[in-house]
């Protein structure tokens, strides 16, 4: 199984960064809302769009103020994972659904987004690039990613972070941990005093 990396071939990073995360939900907050919501429930969860397009109004848990995804990367069916959001979210969602639902008669519940994959990535990747975010980040994989990291670099134990994200293996999560982050910057600070007052 090849390495996963938060970096590419060229050493560039493949995650946004937190003022990226914040000009994306920034940009997000001018769109209708449709997309708003899409853009806001990936970065507050993290979820894999195939994931997020699967949701219906039921697996939106009001009391609890969460989400519950389905974990499609899986070999089995039926494995759902909840995530907790920001009570602002849920209304969004809850605002959205309702007035975008159409009573079809059928009793199984209807999904709050009807677009395909392709559809959901153009929307992200428009928003992203409002935001002035890099083509070559402007991708919703780069949005998971950041949810990652910002996790790890906010002490949100590995483990609490792998059923987050759905992942299988907790080797997959560790990834977001070799990320810099303040601690180590402050770190590396402490090393350079020797050259404090040197004219770089």
């Amino acid at each position: 199984m090849p390495a996963i990396s938060l970096y590419d071939g060229r050493g560039s990073r493949k995650y946004l960064t937190s003022s990226e995360r914040r000009a994306f939900a920034n940009a997000a907050l001018r769109t209708a809302p449709p997309i708003l919501t899409f853009c806001l429930t990936l970065l507050y969860t993290g979820a894999r769009v195939s994931e997020i397009l699967a949701l219906t109004s039921a697996r939106i848990d009001r009391a609890d103020n969460a989400i519950i995804f389905e974990t499609l990367k899986r070999r089995k069916r039926g494995v759902f994972r909840a995530i907790p959001v920001p009570l602002e979210l849920v209304a969004r969602l809850t605002q959205f659904y309702e007035c975008s639902a159409r009573p079809d008669g059928n009793e199984e519940p209807q999904r709050i987004w009807n677009w395909g994959r392709t559809t959901a990535w153009k929307h992200v990747k428009a928003v992203m690039l409002l935001a002035g975010i890099q083509e070559s980040l402007a991708t919703p994989k780069a949005a998971r990613h950041a949810f990652g990291v910002n996790a790890i670099q906010t002490g949100v134990a590995l483990n609490v972070l792998q059923r987050w994200m759905g992942h299988a293996r907790i080797e997959t999560t560790a990834i977001y941990a070799d990320v810099l982050g303040k601690e180590e910057r402050a770190l590396a600070e402490l090393t350079w005093m020797a050259f404090r007052g040197l004219p770089l």
